[in-house]
């Protein structure tokens, strides 16, 4: 199953891309939303042991950073027990103060139970793409803030 989001960003993606490179406000963002998380850098390589409630079961996710192509591209890797996914973010610059990021998932079931699971978004589509694209739109406006200067916490 895949997602795919877009959004432009009144910032230079110089900007953008420090911004989306601060892995440490990201994983404080998490911590607040009731994460837990614990960095597992292994040299150059950012990687994070995630444990969360999520449909009142507990569930951990390894998730490391597989490419980085300044100042455009990130791929993180993630695996948990019942689903693997890839998240890709990219940057495109489309004028000295405008970047357009697109933010793209495809999460893949493991298991048997994982792909009822998978099933059942996928009758339910359009809302989970809404709550995709919502939350894309969030960070991206968060993004915004911070570039201009203020202090918009993720």
């Amino acid at each position: 199953m895949k997602f795919n989001a877009r959004e432009d960003i009144e910032a230079p993606i110089a900007k953008v891309w420090a911004i989306v490179n601060d892995f440490d406000s990201f994983e404080l963002a998490a911590l607040r939303r009731g994460i837990q998380v614990t960095r597992q850098d292994d040299g150059d390589t950012p990687a994070w042991q995630l444990a969360f409630a999520f449909k009142g079961k507990p569930r951990q996710v390894a998730v490391c950073l597989e490419q980085r192509e300044e100042p455009g591209l990130l791929v993180f890797a993630g695996d948990g027990r019942a689903i693997a996914a890839t998240m890709v973010v990219e940057l495109v610059e489309l004028g000295p103060r405008r970047t357009r990021v697109t933010v793209s998932t495809e999460l893949r079931p493991l298991t048997l139970a994982a792909r009822l699971m998978l099933q059942s978004i996928k009758l339910a589509r359009s809302r989970a793409v809404r709550k995709y694209q919502q939350g894309v739109a969030k960070v991206a406006s968060m993004i915004e803030a911070r570039a201009r200067g203020q202090s918009a916490g993720f």
